[in-house]
């Protein structure tokens, strides 16, 4: 009898609304521990700051979160975002009548990258991260043997969109939260993305349910690349040129550390757009306290690996006591005799058939 009220309130509470409270909580204690020092973290120049780093991130993680979900992943990302910035500024090359087919020309690349890593994992079975830290390793040589430093050059007029604000949103976020409504829906309304989760949670299952498991996957695929190929051209419009040496960033971990923190599985099956928004914001968030308040930057690291730790460990946590509280709740022969179900991993994506392929 006692079980049930907490199994109702459980449900209520997803991963994803565990994200955003860790969010607030993160802006509450950033706020506080700024204010401390005489500054306000909420002022315009470093809420322009915050919105500006989660935005390149926040590409680079969208399409991270689809190939999670299927259990996949992209360490490519990085020097995908690299060469995307070579080929739009070179394709441009300073012409503003060019710029379309810069865009065109860069997403184009970025998506045959993606299109590769989809067909070498789906048909050649090649484990994911073999194939996309192969395929990284390719384009790292390409880029340091062709380019030894900046090339092209970006027309004024896209520079625009690196440094102009939409009041006080920068047009990048603006960019960056669309493609985030744009993944939310595509992960709840289109056949494709309820078969992402489908794929994650069991690929054997979803094969003999009938669904096409490596179209799915080389379409995750292709999305993740093209959504670092929108990075690239937001970095591109950002430095006025291609730089090669993008690839030292480190944008391949940081997406999928903002993807784990957002509270998708890394098994896949499990997540959706909606927490990596907030993993993203939480980790544009500590940076921009960090800065503010002058932590070194081999502390910062240190900190936000503990968090990031932190947070998949509660997660998992959580999961473990769902089960257990289940399992005691079908020993109760509670009511009607059936197991509650567990938790709704998220607000934007269908439940993973993971559990379902287990009967």
């Amino acid at each position: 009898m006692s079980s049930a009220p907490i199994m109702a309130a459980r449900r209520r509470l997803g991963t994803t609304e565990l994200v955003y409270i860790a969010l607030l909580g993160v802006v509450v204690v950033g706020g506080i521990l700024v204010a401390l020092q005489g500054r306000n973290l909420f002022s315009t120049a470093n809420t322009v700051d915050m919105l500006g780093r989660s935005s390149l991130l926040g590409m680079v993680a969208l399409g991270q979160t689809l190939v999670i979900l299927c259990r996949s992943l992209d360490l490519s990302v990085g020097y995908v975002v690299a060469l995307s910035t070579l080929v739009a500024a070179t394709t441009m090359d300073g012409d503003p009548a060019r710029v379309p087919l810069g865009i065109a020309v860069t997403l184009l690349v970025a998506g045959a990258i993606g299109l590769a890593n989809g067909l070498i994992i789906s048909v050649l079975k090649v484990n994911p991260f073999i194939t996309t830290l192969g395929m990284g390793l390719i384009i790292k040589g390409y880029l340091d043997t062709q380019f030894k430093g900046p090339a092209g050059a970006v027309p004024e007029g896209f520079r625009q969109f690196g440094y102009s604000r939409i009041g006080f949103v920068p047009l990048s976020a603006a960019v960056m939260l669309a493609m985030a409504v744009a993944g939310i829906l595509y992960l709840r309304k289109s056949r494709t993305g309820f078969h992402m989760y489908a794929v994650g949670g069991s690929a054997d299952v979803a094969r003999m349910s009938g669904i096409r498991t490596g179209r799915v996957m080389v379409t995750a695929h292709v999305i993740c690349a093209m959504t670092a190929g929108v990075a690239g051209l937001l970095l591109a419009a950002r430095f006025g040129t291609g730089n090669a040496l993008v690839y030292d960033d480190g944008y391949e971990l940081d997406s999928i550390a903002a993807v784990v923190l957002g509270g998708t599985f890394l098994m896949g099956g499990r997540g959706g757009v909606a927490g990596t928004l907030g993993g993203v914001l939480i980790l544009a968030e500590l940076d921009t306290v960090f800065n503010i308040l002058g932590v070194d930057a081999f502390f910062k690291d240190v900190l936000r690996g503990v968090i990031i730790i932190a947070a998949v460990a509660i997660y998992a946590r959580r999961r473990l006591d769902v089960r257990a509280s289940r399992r005691r709740f079908d020993g109760d022969g509670g009511a009607g005799g059936g197991s509650p179900p567990d938790p709704p991993p998220n607000r934007d994506g269908p439940v993973s058939t993971e559990q379902g392929g287990a009967r």
